[in-house]
């Protein structure tokens, strides 16, 4: 008989998406079905998810959820079993998942999410008309109450993994919210939800978690020092016979150069001439010069953890060793500046667009020579996977998930045809310019650089490892309460 598993996410592609952790909830069913494992998802029921519904069946109804009166919602959508929690005080709102169309955040996020979380603990504890879930597996602090819940309820007896996929990212409120979570005064403490005086979301979810997880083996150890534990290492350090680092995948059917409708020619390892289709399509939509230097690509949220700060302080170095580069992303307003000036000082070499836009960044993986990702800390990433899947050289920082998925082109890698991409530490000016003119001087040595192409599109990336030891976890986990 197959396992159940409830999954909690705020969001899930192709719904909702902010970033990698949509992706991971939307490519992790499939990929756990050949591991007979059934998963439904729990997902906040946003305007756009509610769109995406069609017919429905409601399958649980709340008069007063904190306060609000909602419903859950049992649908399909392409492959996906949902559970949607309809509470239009919550989530039938302008904007983004978090927060307004401004950017700030949405001040009852605890009581968005506390919600979210109470009902994921509900189903646990007492089904759905004949399915009720062996395990149940929460993301990143917006689920990780869910953990919490069943802890101090009915449903503590059922294995809860909890899986973080930002360490930055924890969900701190003040205390004062305390009395309303509905959580008993046991609660509260630091064996419970209370993190420096006030509520942390994703600490209460870690200290009541059966199995933690993180996105790549690589960040597992590194969220254990100071220096990436956010202000939790000491606990993850004293649940380190909990920690499991599982690295992500990407959804293979989706993510192909050899059948994409969003690119402009397909093409494969062995037929690496169609990516020129690809690049003279991304020369046009960026603005930038048909010529036959290099075309870096930047698909990310414009931030300090991303390492932008340091690309903006490189663009000149990059533009003077006669390359290209075609950014697509978001975030801190400083930076956005900076990208656009820079495409303005150099017209026709950079080229830049605010925002997100699934089909270009196909576009982008398939067109552009090379992806730079200088990331500070980076749980696992994605668009290096996807990158190493389109023959897009992935140009990256040693840290976390780049670090165990990229394969540097030293001279015996190089020589011995394993090579994927360029890989530099640390993450500074130096490393980076470094890192830069190495991929150019390869570029230009095409059979070399061809070689590294193939080698990555030959890359293990999908879900298929990380599933099975998924799956082979949740099966751990059960023997334990057996």
């Amino acid at each position: 008989m197959a396992m159940k598993l409830l999954s909690v996410a705020s969001e899930i592609y192709p719904l909702v998406k902010t970033g990698g952790l949509a992706d991971v909830a939307g490519a992790l069913p499939g990929a756990l079905a050949a591991q007979d494992v059934q998963v439904r998802t729990l997902v906040p029921g946003y305007p756009g998810v509610i769109a995406r519904l069609g017919k429905a069946k409601v399958v649980r109804r709340y008069e007063a959820l904190f306060g609000v009166p909602a419903t859950v919602l049992a649908a399909s959508v392409d492959g996906l079993d949902l559970l949607v929690l309809d509470a239009p005080d919550f989530y039938a709102r302008e904007g983004g998942p978090y927060g307004d169309p401004a950017g700030n955040e949405w001040p009852d996020n605890w009581r968005r999410f506390a919600a979210l979380s109470q009902v994921g603990a509900d189903i646990a504890a007492e089904g759905l008309k004949g399915w009720r879930p062996d395990v149940v597996h929460v993301h990143d602090w917006q689920a990780a109450m869910t953990a919490a819940y069943m802890r101090f309820g009915p449903a503590h007896g059922v294995p809860k993994v909890v899986t973080i996929h930002n360490l930055a990212f924890q969900g701190r409120f003040g205390a004062d919210i305390f009395a309303a979570l509905g959580l008993p005064q046991e609660a509260w403490g630091v064996d419970g939800v209370e993190y420096y005086g006030g509520i942390g979301y994703l600490k209460a979810g870690l200290v009541s978690a059966d199995a933690i997880t993180t996105v790549s083996p690589t960040y597992a150890e590194e969220i254990r020092s100071p220096v990436h534990g956010m202000g939790l290492d000491g606990l993850i350090n004293g649940r380190v016979d909990r920690l499991h680092g599982i690295l992500n995948g990407v959804d293979t059917d989706i993510w192909n150069p050899a059948n994409d409708a969003l690119i402009s020619k397909t093409y494969s390892a062995r037929s690496l001439g169609g990516r020129m289709a690809n690049r003279r399509a991304l020369e046009s939509r960026f603005g930038l010069d048909h010529d036959g230097a290099p075309i870096f690509i930047i698909v990310s949220r414009l931030t300090w953890q991303k390492g932008m700060d340091l690309l903006v302080d490189a663009i000149d170095h990059l533009v003077g060793l006669g390359a290209k580069l075609a950014v697509l992303g978001s975030g801190d307003h400083p930076l956005e500046g900076a990208f656009l000036g820079a495409a303005d000082r150099h017209r026709g070499r950079i080229g830049v667009q605010i925002g997100y836009d699934e089909p270009l960044s196909h576009l982008m993986q398939a067109g552009g020579d090379a992806i730079l990702i200088p990331s500070r800390f980076e749980p696992c990433g994605l668009t290096q996977l996807y990158a190493l899947r389109y023959g897009c050289v992935p140009v990256v920082a040693r840290v976390g998930g780049l670090a165990d998925t990229v394969i540097d082109a030293n001279e015996a890698a190089l020589a011995a045809g394993a090579a994927t991409g360029i890989v530099f530490a640390p993450s500074d000016p130096l490393a980076l310019h470094g890192a830069i003119g190495r991929a150019v001087r390869l570029h230009g040595q095409r059979p070399v650089w061809q070689a590294m192409q193939r080698a990555g599109m030959r890359s293990e990336v999908s879900w298929d490892h990380s599933a099975a030891r998924y799956a082979a976890l949740y099966r751990a986990l059960l023997a334990e309460v057996a």
